[in-house]
């Protein structure tokens, strides 16, 4: 039965990470429409159908760049929210300011009592409470 599997998809796209995501995308569906959202049903079907045709396409390069294109924009979204992780984590040690000026974000250290900032982009000094 393998073997025949194997022969089957030989030539075609196969699962990558933008089938993983509509296929989690069409359960998250089915499962709201469990709850009197009749509305989101028909849309995990679509989403599903449109899964198993990308799976079984033989346009591989059609589906390679839809895929590039979705880990372009969930790579942007992770970082994204890495960026405010670290933020927020340094928040415990740190004060960050933006220049009035150019809008930069400067870091100062917490604890140090009033002092004087000066911007590394437009060269402002400002002072505030660290």
């Amino acid at each position: 039965m393998r073997e025949k599997l194997q022969r089957f998809m030989y030539g075609r796209y196969g699962n990558d990470r933008l089938n993983q995501f509509l296929m989690i995308m069409a359960l998250v569906c089915i499962g709201l429409s469990f709850f009197g959202l009749a509305l989101f049903y028909p849309i995990a079907l679509a989403l599903m159908v449109y899964t198993y045709f990308r799976m079984f396409s033989r346009q591989i390069g059609k589906r390679s760049k839809e895929n590039q294109w979705y880990l372009k924009k969930e790579m942007k979204l992770r970082g994204f929210f890495q960026k405010k992780k670290r933020e927020i984590k340094q928040l415990k040690q740190y004060h960050i300011y933006k220049c009035p000026n150019c809008r930069q974000k400067l870091r100062v250290p917490r604890g140090r009592g009033r002092v004087a900032v000066r911007c590394r982009r437009c060269q402002t000094e400002f002072i505030r409470k660290s």
